[in-house]
């Protein structure tokens, strides 16, 4: 986003403005803890820097703000001080924090008001249940109570903000600016809340705030584990991408079927019940199926006519072709199996072992009408494509014998709770005068031969 629109600048100004009324009692107030507050504010701008480092590895969220955010140690101010001086304590972290997207200065504005909002009202619900005193005391369970009202407080307030910057600088429909903010932002805060209490007990205790940072080690370690994983998700997506990609520039027919086809696997998959893990692999497993058209020469990919017996028996050889690339990808799981036999067939008539029913492995089955489905339903520049009711009786009408019924079911199920968008896969933008489908060296004239390809 380089510029920001008016709307969102008078949004982020009134935040800022509010922000600042909320921490400047703070600074005159004869009752503020400077000791505390000075400590955990250069604490908090502390582990807000550490956790970006190099080797920790860069944290980030959407929208205006573009920075993550280690909330253990602004949540214990929010336990151990008024809500003026909790709200100051998050100021300099965020002011101080790198930015990588213009303009910068609004946006560390931004996060710094929008956090001391979230501050304050988070210890001003705390406090308004006695939470202080329950953590002096400490007294357990009560002091669970205002501890939890205010991580909820908390929450609420960055979803409220977030909202609203999503409506004015991002420009996302305000029906849907909010939805599943407060569920994503909730969790971790709850974590970070269950850290910051520990430390603001400590704190209170006769061991004093040294004790108090001994909870930030674990946190931290947690933090880097995390943030190793991103990282090794992102690795995963770029390989998986580069591949997709290549595959794409070779076979310029069927450009971006490959990320439908992992979209439709996880409406299947999903409506089958598979866990989040498999999910996730049968996505990899779709998007990755044609890898071997790699090993395929360009001329028969893009060739006008039809193919010859010997070129369809060298166009068969591509699950095998992307197997053998895919071997020693690890994190692909059952999805190799899946390129492997995706055009096997529950009649055996299929390749390239001619494996018959339950022989052909789950993920398998579930791309093989995925890939269908979305060869019948795509237009592409020399055919016209299906409606999508018509690619779907189609499936039917092969259940049993080229596709697995359960997977062709639950296809349909999905299809009519969710829906389905078809595709344009074209060089060119003005599909009026397309010719009719024809038999070619990528047509797909009927689902008993939709995939082949």
């Amino acid at each position: 986003m380089r510029s920001i629109a008016p709307w969102a600048r008078a949004y982020i100004l009134c935040a800022a403005l509010a922000g600042a009324a909320c921490a400047a009692p703070a600074l005159t107030s004869s009752r503020t803890p400077w000791g505390a507050l000075a400590l955990l504010g250069a604490l908090y701008a502390g582990c807000e820097q550490v956790t970006r480092c190099r080797v920790i590895g860069r944290r980030a969220t959407p929208g205006l703000g573009g920075l993550g955010t280690f909330f253990p140690v602004l949540l214990a101010a929010v336990f151990l001080l008024p809500p003026a001086a909790a709200a100051l304590v998050a100021v300099p972290g965020a002011l101080l924090a790198r930015v990588e997207r213009k303009p910068r200065w609004v946006r560390r504005v931004w996060r710094a008001a929008q956090i001391a909002l979230a501050a304050w009202a988070a210890a001003w619900v705390h406090g308004a249940l006695g939470g202080r005193d329950a953590v002096a005391a400490p007294d357990f369970p009560y002091a669970l109570a205002p501890a939890g009202a205010a991580v909820l407080a908390f929450s609420l307030v960055l979803t409220v903000l977030d909202g609203g910057i999503l409506a004015t600088a991002e420009r996302v429909p305000v029906r849907t600016a909010w939805r599943g903010l407060f569920l994503r932002s909730f969790a971790p805060v709850a974590v970070h809340g269950l850290a910051g209490l520990m430390m603001a007990v400590l704190w209170r205790s006769p061991y004093g705030p040294l004790a108090a940072l001994l909870v930030l080690l674990p946190m931290g370690v947690s933090c880097w584990v995390f943030a190793q994983y991103h990282r090794e998700r992102a690795a995963h997506q770029a390989t998986i991408r580069a591949l997709v990609q290549a595959v794409d520039i070779k076979d310029q027919y069927t450009r971006g079927h490959s990320e439908r086809v992992g979209r439709a696997s996880v409406m299947i998959a999903r409506e089958l019940g598979m866990a989040d893990e498999r999910v996730e692999s049968l996505r990899f497993a779709g998007i990755l199926h044609d890898v071997g058209k790699l090993g395929v020469p360009t001329r028969l990919l893009r060739k006008d006519g039809p193919l010859t017996p010997q070129e369809r028996r060298i166009i068969e050889l591509h699950p095998e072709y992307g197997h053998e690339m895919v071997r020693g990808i690890g994190f692909l799981g059952e999805a190799r199996a899946a390129i492997l036999h995706h055009h096997e067939r529950i009649d055996g008539s299929g390749y390239p072992y001619g494996l018959v029913g339950r022989q052909i492995p789950e993920f398998a089955r579930v791309v093989a009408v995925a890939d269908a489905f979305d060869a019948m339903t795509s237009t592409r520049s020399y055919r016209r494509g299906r409606p999508v009711e018509a690619a779907v009786a189609e499936l039917s009408r092969c259940a049993g014998a080229q596709f697995d019924p359960a997977m062709v079911a639950a296809l349909q199920r999905a299809l009519e709770r969710h829906g389905w968008h078809p595709a344009v896969t074209s060089d060119t933008s003005d599909t009026a005068d397309l010719p009719v489908p024809r038999q070619g060296a990528t047509g797909v004239p009927a689902a008993p031969q939709a995939g082949a390809r």
